[in-house]
């Protein structure tokens, strides 16, 4: 028997690096994609192969090239010849105030956050079903509750969030598809975005009065993939209440 496969987008640092270390350490074999950071994905890759041999691969493709998303697919299923669970975790995020908002952010928001996740479902469907295998989207508590100037991005986000309950439909009963909405798990890591003060008033606000850790979203989704066998089309909020003020 061969180990089981998880690909995971935008794998390379914080939440989808963590992802890929926690599901490799529950021995899963992991695909790791990227698009710019490909050192980090590749020192990531070497770690985790001192681990246990041929045991993650790194595959690069910019999710807003449709070519690329399918020969992405392609090339992770020939790899290892399976796959069991897909993480679409790869975003963009960044402030898009309505009088200043372009075109080519909301292509960018668009692509990453939803357009090129459900084309990679649709390119991995088949492995998928083969393997009676999961989906996970990485949506965000913004989705339910707009998050101000950032308006764009949240219209994306709302949309992979629904993403996931209508392919839960249509790929059931075979493959589930679930999604994790975390709250505040990191902060941004462009300067400038969230300043000391900014992040207090973002942590006052939060009923269990603390960030996250981006191990709190690896536990779901490890749930979600190997325990939740009778959970399909939700999107779990891993928030610390903050959805309770919404």
């Amino acid at each position: 028997m061969t180990a089981p496969v998880l690909l995971v987008t935008g794998a390379a640092r914080r939440i989808g690096a963590t992802l890929a270390r926690s599901f490799h350490q529950a021995g899963f074999n992991v695909a790791l994609h990227c698009h710019q950071s490909i050192d980090d994905a590749q020192r990531l890759a070497n770690a985790l192969n001192a681990e246990r041999q041929n045991s993650a691969n790194v595959f690069q493709a910019a999710l807003d090239d449709l070519s690329a998303v399918k020969n992405l697919a392609k090339q992770v299923v020939l790899w290892q010849g399976r796959l069991d669970c897909l993480i679409n975790n790869a975003s963009s995020f960044y402030p898009t105030p309505l009088e200043s908002a372009d075109n080519e952010q909301w292509n960018d928001l668009l692509n990453s956050n939803l357009k090129g996740p459900y084309f990679l479902c649709q390119a991995l469907a088949g492995p998928l079903r083969e393997s009676a295998g999961s989906i996970i989207n990485i949506a965000d508590i913004y989705a339910r509750s707009p998050l101000k100037g950032y308006s764009i991005y949240c219209i994306a986000k709302a949309g992979n969030a629904m993403m996931t309950k209508a392919l839960a439909t249509e790929l059931a009963p075979i493959v589930r598809v679930n999604g994790i909405a975390p709250g505040v798990i990191l902060w941004p890591h462009s300067d400038g975005q969230m300043n000391d003060d900014l992040q207090q008033q973002v942590i006052s606000k939060v009923p269990l009065q603390r960030i996250g850790d981006p191990e709190d979203i690896a536990r779901t989704a490890l749930f979600l993939a190997t325990r939740a066998s009778y959970l399909t089309g939700q999107v779990i909020a891993v928030d610390g209440g903050s959805s309770l003020n919404s």
